[in-house]
């Protein structure tokens, strides 16, 4: 039994894309972990599934599934991949809008070349229910106890549930710990991605970002919407930012409450393959 996948990236947070529409795909946790092994299998962040859409003038749903076989419920990286993917299989036009459906929402998204991809990530929801996050006190930001301290975080959703911290050091000891522990912290229903933000100016920010069930990315799309929607929503920045990540910059662009988020990177194909251990074991 045999699985063909695309290896894509998007500023090195990586991706297998596998069509399920075209063939049988079980999701099952332990292959997606076995899959995702980076010595013994593929080597990936997240897989990205498509599926036949079910909202209307939807091109395709797909699912994000975590390295450690956990589910996701939204990707921006993943989502400018699998844009990217459609329109090199000829399923959606360059600069024309395609709605792609996820497990949160609806998503437009325009290709404007090969490598080039703008998204809508939706309005960001600054709400503690909406990352399940149990708040003990008034915020934002909020307090939150850590076996290394006291920290101030803001939270807010892009559909996948994000806690921001602003640091003055991105390459701080410190973050290694706390990256990890603010990520499984049991004042988060469903865990959280722990986003680590410098301000550098009005127009430009430096993140590094902790990923629930892949660790630190090269790059969260969604993670650099929530850096930017926190600082905007705080007057901080404007409302068009470069955010400098590990693997490279994504533009994102927000007027404020009442607006939708884009955001706009490279997605770029690596190789095509087939996977020969799909049953597992």
């Amino acid at each position: 039994m045999s699985l063909a996948f695309t290896k894509m990236h998007g500023l090195g947070n990586d991706f297998a894309i596998v069509d399920a529409r075209a063939q049988a795909f079980a999701a099952d946790p332990a292959l997606i972990r076995r899959m995702g092994d980076r010595r013994r299998g593929i080597g990936f962040d997240q897989l990205l599934t498509l599926h036949q859409a079910t909202a209307p003038d939807c091109v395709v749903a797909f699912r994000v599934w975590n390295r450690d076989g956990s589910r996701a419920e939204q990707c921006g990286n993943g989502l400018r991949c699998v844009a990217a993917w459609l329109a090199r299989a000829g399923e959606i036009a360059l600069d024309a809008e395609a709605r792609l459906q996820t497990d949160c929402d609806v998503a437009a998204t325009r290709v404007h070349a090969a490598h080039d991809v703008e998204v809508d990530m939706g309005e960001p929801d600054f709400t503690p229910a909406a990352v399940g996050y149990a708040a003990t006190a008034a915020g934002p930001p909020y307090r939150l106890q850590l076996a290394a301290g006291v920290i101030e975080l803001d939270v807010v959703s892009m559909g996948n549930p994000h806690a921001v911290v602003e640091v003055d050091d991105l390459a701080a000891p410190a973050l290694e710990s706390l990256g990890p522990a603010l990520t499984a912290h049991a004042a988060f229903a469903h865990g959280v991605n722990a986003g680590f933000v410098r301000v550098l100016d009005r127009t430009h920010l430096a993140l590094r970002v902790h990923e629930r069930g892949a660790g630190w990315t090269q790059a969260c799309g969604s993670g650099a919407c929530a850096a930017m929607a926190v600082l905007r929503a705080a007057a901080r920045v404007d409302a068009e930012v470069e955010v400098a990540l590990p693997g490279g910059t994504l533009r994102i662009r927000w007027q404020g409450p009442g607006a939708n988020l884009w955001m706009r990177g490279p997605a770029a194909f690596v190789y095509a393959g087939v996977w020969l251990d799909a049953r597992g074991a």
